[in-house]
């Protein structure tokens, strides 16, 4: 089931072995519209429940209202909020802190991707994103 509204696109699948329990609630962060539908396809099809917006602003108006969310999943390069900025408001927030982020890019920039993981970023995939890098991070990360 898919819906959009306003820029958010909401697509729920269930875990395999879940008991009919809530899937992971995943939430993917892209400026691009063909970027957010790549990544929501890989998270869907590795039956996660996926929440695709298009700004850092919108992803935390989201985590605002929506207290569910295993994981962000967010590109780096976007208008108004960088993904960099987006996971250091998450990892300062009493709230939101731990909640495991995700950065992606198509830019393989060393220092970028070392500070993103000093500021607590838990891992930074290289744009196209792979089924097989989002099985290694999820099953790393996520219980």
């Amino acid at each position: 089931m898919s819906s959009v509204a306003g820029g958010v696109v909401g697509t729920t699948a269930v875990l395999p072995g879940a008991g009919g329990g809530a899937p992971l609630h995943v939430l993917a962060v892209d400026d691009s519209s063909v970027d957010r539908a790549v990544i929501s396809g890989i998270l869907r099809s590795s039956r996660f429940r996926v929440t695709a917006v298009d700004s850092g602003k919108r992803a935390l108006e989201l985590l605002g209202s929506e207290p569910n969310v295993s994981m962000i999943i967010t590109d780096y390069w976007m208008p108004e909020m960088t993904g960099y900025e987006l996971l250091k408001k998450v990892k300062e927030s009493s709230t939101l802190k731990q909640i495991p982020v995700v950065i992606m890019s198509s830019e393989n920039v060393p220092t970028r991707i070392s500070r993103c993981l000093e500021e607590g970023a838990e891992d930074f995939l290289m744009k196209p994103v792979r089924p097989s890098d989002v099985s290694r991070v999820f099953n790393r990360v996520l219980p």
